[in-house]
């Protein structure tokens, strides 16, 4: 691998990577939070707590609710609201099987 395809050499690509997988996910609300946590570790709230995480090391004050917005593309009480279903019994089951190993 080039030093030029090292991650941290290319902001401009990894800002550009970043924000396809918000338009991806956006465009797949259908895809649930906890599926994501359950077969990825991570969810779009991790990713708005990156978010907030990596403003403040750049010394920016971040809310919450302003993180999860640009992640959410909405305010996160309206996508809750419009998209969230609940976690199923067997989802809830696999996320608690993940967390124990």
């Amino acid at each position: 691998m080039t030093d030029q395809l090292t991650l941290g050499n290319n902001p401009e690509i990894e800002a550009a990577v970043f924000r396809r997988l918000i338009d991806h996910l956006d465009a797949h609300k259908e895809v649930q939070n906890i599926e994501l946590m359950i077969l990825a570790d991570f969810c779009r709230n991790c990713l708005s707590k990156w978010y907030k995480a990596a403003a403040e090391e750049q010394g920016l004050e971040v809310s919450d609710e302003d993180a999860r917005e640009l992640i959410y593309k909405m305010p996160y009480s309206e996508w809750k609201a419009h998209f969230q279903k609940p976690a199923s019994a067997e989802q809830m089951a696999a996320f608690e099987a993940k967390k124990q190993k």
